[in-house]
């Protein structure tokens, strides 16, 4: 019964997001978005949300490691095995804005967790531990992000036409009752994930951080994996690029922001290196970004086989 609800809560997860997604992006192409920013913005949070879902429950419920876990496991996923696939899909063209500032924010995230989470070895403290004032400050930083986010979005409308003539009312409906329906969808599922990966993991006598960044982590970024893919078979590139990395940036500073403000948040030590792993793989993304500004089917498969390696050294490591 319990693998049946999880699959039922990653069920309800991908379906909650992907209605989420669907109508959070046309309400967003009305408002002239650019491509780009509905993938940095409404698409990754859309597609954040189960990673936000599953964090903030385990939070509440003081699984730490699952919510730690779920976090770094996710972008790890993101920037290795979705943009490896999705280059595969489609080569991916990446806009200079992007590796000049979307990025390096992104790279920022990393560091920021893995000196918030070094309390031991910078401050002699007795553990490591996410407090309530530095999820405050991580939510700061969300908010410099959206603040860069939004102005750029107001330059974009200045550079367009006039709006389009309104939509009509029933699409008006039919778009919010399929953002209202996912999210009610995700934050059920991810109710339900949490619950029942845990009494796996303790069945199974894995630890909760592998649990957090293999089965949890993998789960829940299954949206951004089906968005990106999607994308990129449509050609839009923007919007597959812009989801990964708006998703690992909502991933550190809004949702370990958050989670941490609910409930300080303990560190497990072996985490440190999964971090220095996550900071890796985002200067990788930078350094193949700026090679002829493209992801190529080439070097898709080298950020996949990274994955399928790191995956291999954690379930040893457990």
């Amino acid at each position: 019964m319990t693998y049946l609800l999880l699959l039922v809560g990653f069920a309800l997860l991908i379906k909650g997001a992907d209605f989420f997604v669907e109508g959070a992006s046309k309400i967003a192409q009305s408002l002239r978005v650019s491509p780009l920013l509905i993938g940095l913005t409404i698409v990754a949070f859309g597609t954040s949300a189960p990673e936000a879902s599953v964090s903030f429950i385990a939070a509440f419920e003081g699984s730490s490691d699952v919510a730690i876990g779920n976090v770094v496991g996710s972008n790890i996923f993101n920037i290795t095995l979705i943009l490896g696939v999705t280059a595969l899909v489609f080569p991916l063209v990446v806009q200079s804005e992007t590796i000049r500032k979307e990025i390096p924010f992104a790279l920022l995230g990393a560091v920021a967790l893995l000196l918030l989470i070094s309390d031991i070895q910078l401050q002699s403290a007795g553990s490591n531990l996410i407090t309530r004032t530095e999820g405050i400050m991580l939510l700061l930083f969300f908010a410099v992000f959206l603040y860069y986010i939004f102005e750029v979005a107001r330059k974009d409308r200045l550079n367009t036409e006039e709006n389009p003539a309104d939509t009509a009312n029933v699409s008006r409906v039919k778009n919010s009752l399929l953002t209202i329906g996912g999210l009610a969808g995700i934050i059920f599922g991810g109710s339900l994930v949490v619950e029942n990966s845990i009494q796996i993991a303790l069945s199974l006598g894995m630890s909760e951080t592998l649990v957090g960044l293999t089965i949890v982590a993998v789960g829940t970024s299954l949206p951004e994996l089906v968005t990106s893919v999607t994308a990129a078979l449509k050609k839009q590139v923007d919007i597959a690029l812009g989801n990964i990395i708006g998703s690992n940036i909502f991933n550190i500073f809004f949702i370990l922001g958050t989670s941490a403000t609910i409930h300080p948040l303990t560190v497990d030590s072996k985490i440190f290196s999964d971090v220095w792993l996550m900071i890796a793989v985002t200067v990788l993304l930078m350094i193949l970004a700026r090679t002829k500004y493209t992801i190529s089917k080439m070097e898709g498969s080298v950020l996949a086989v990274i994955y399928i390696v790191y995956v291999v050294y954690i379930i040893l490591r457990n």
